[in-house]
């Protein structure tokens, strides 16, 4: 079968080269010899398209067609190399995703920026296979007024103001606002000073901007969330008709081993988790990429050396920013800095890099010590209980279904690799 589809897809080329040399080749023979290659489905398919759009009158035969040596056969054989070039781009298409392999995957970042975000954004702008179509600024980190003013530098910093960059919300749904100077510094950068931002807001809200992009472009979206995911919830709340146009989820939040704002609960999902069970519940494919990798996956001083040799501003901000997470984590028994948000990015860069596992994952929104905790089913059952007179009675065992892929193993190194190759510029 591999032999005939190889021999096919030949033929296919030989027969568009033949049709753009027919002008210069005087043989009707090899034109006719390259018609005769195609399958016979795929010659009849091409004759119906010629006579529907009128190319070729519906009573005339093939034989005449081909052999005709008026304008009726320039006709013919520029139509059927348009046809048969598009049949050869065709086959590149991937059944799975619809679209080329090598097209860069839309994706939109919500974010609340903060340090790893800044990188995370930094190495999505310079990935050939990522086209940001958006990033939406959520309250986390920092305010969300300190959030849109760095993601504006940032943006500025990657002369990329040509991507839309929107406030959302301003606070949780239903908590106070938490924010993180300790982890990332009085501004939100570590410390990193960049310019005043040339690159200007978008007067929309943060959730209408990503309403907005999922319906200009149905399927095609994958939502990065890298901070706590307010806007994200309220955008489905806003027009839930969303979520079957969304391509995938891929967030930075949760863990199913232990927390680091507390024992249970990553900063992220703690942040809104009322919003965190809006979005988990939702109903589209989520990949959780958590703290189970993100403290695996660690940036070193080696690291931040090879950015700084580079001496571009973009690789400099980058080394400054590494060097103040790594600074972070002294004392802690980590042997780097956690560039926690930037592996989300990794992920829809190459999959690869991770290994993931399906749960049913819901979050805890009332635990006294556990709020925020997103709780992971590794075996997705749960015991089936009924009332048996003045006590309860487990009879059996319900399967349950997963919503979310959670990422258990990183292949580290070679995440760490790409993120220091591509802010190098490289």
């Amino acid at each position: 079968m591999l032999a005939q589809k190889e021999n096919r897809e030949r033929n296919r080329t030989v027969f568009r080269l033949k049709l753009f040399d027919y002008r210069r080749d005087g043989s009707f023979a090899s034109r006719q010899h390259a018609w005769k290659n195609l399958g016979f489905k795929e010659r009849g398919r091409i004759w119906r398209n010629l006579t529907r759009d009128g190319f070729l009158d519906p009573e005339c035969s093939r034989s005449d067609a081909i052999n005709s040596k008026g304008a009726q056969m320039k006709r013919f054989l520029k139509t059927v190399a348009l046809l048969a070039l598009a049949a050869l781009s065709a086959a590149t298409i991937s059944p799975a995703q619809g679209q080329s392999q090598t097209a860069a995957k839309k994706i939109i970042i919500d974010t609340d920026p903060g340090t790893d975000d800044a990188l995370a954004i930094l190495l999505a702008l310079n990935s050939p296979d990522i086209d940001v179509a958006g990033v939406t600024i959520v309250a986390g980190n920092v305010t969300s007024e300190l959030g849109l003013e760095n993601a504006l530098k940032v943006m500025s910093l990657a002369n990329r103001c040509d991507i839309p960059v929107a406030k959302g919300a301003a606070h949780p749904l239903f908590q106070k606002l938490n924010t993180e100077v300790f982890w990332n510094g009085k501004n939100g950068l570590g410390g990193a000073e960049l310019p005043p931002s040339h690159c200007a807001a978008s007067s929309q809200f943060g959730p209408d901007l990503i309403i907005g992009v999922v319906h200009r472009y149905p399927h095609e979206i994958t939502l990065v969330p890298i901070g706590p995911l307010t806007n994200v919830a309220l955008a489905i709340s806003k027009d839930p008709s969303i979520v079957p146009l969304v391509k995938e989820v891929v967030l930075m939040g949760g863990s199913i081993t232990g927390g680091n704002v507390n024992a249970a609960s990553e900063f992220n999902i703690h942040s809104d988790p009322e919003a965190a069970s809006i979005v988990f519940n939702a109903g589209w494919p989520i990949t959780m990429v958590g703290l189970d990798v993100t403290e695996r996956t660690l940036i070193t001083n080696a690291d931040v050396v090879r950015l700084e040799k580079v001496g571009e501003p973009e690789a400099s901000f980058a080394a400054a920013v590494a060097r103040f997470q790594i600074g972070t984590y002294q004392g802690t028994g980590f042997g780097g800095g956690a560039v926690h948000d930037a592996l989300a990015v990794g992920a829809v860069v190459d999959r690869s890099f991770l290994k993931t596992q399906d749960m049913r994952v819901d979050i805890e929104t009332d635990g006294r010590f556990t709020r925020g905790e997103t709780v992971g089913n590794r075996g997705n059952a749960i015991d089936r209980v009924v009332p048996r007179g003045d006590r309860l009675e487990t009879v059996g065992v319900d399967a349950v279904q997963p919503n979310v892929q959670v990422a258990v193993g990183v292949d580290a190194s070679r995440f760490i690799e790409l993120l220091v190759s591509r802010l190098s510029g490289k």
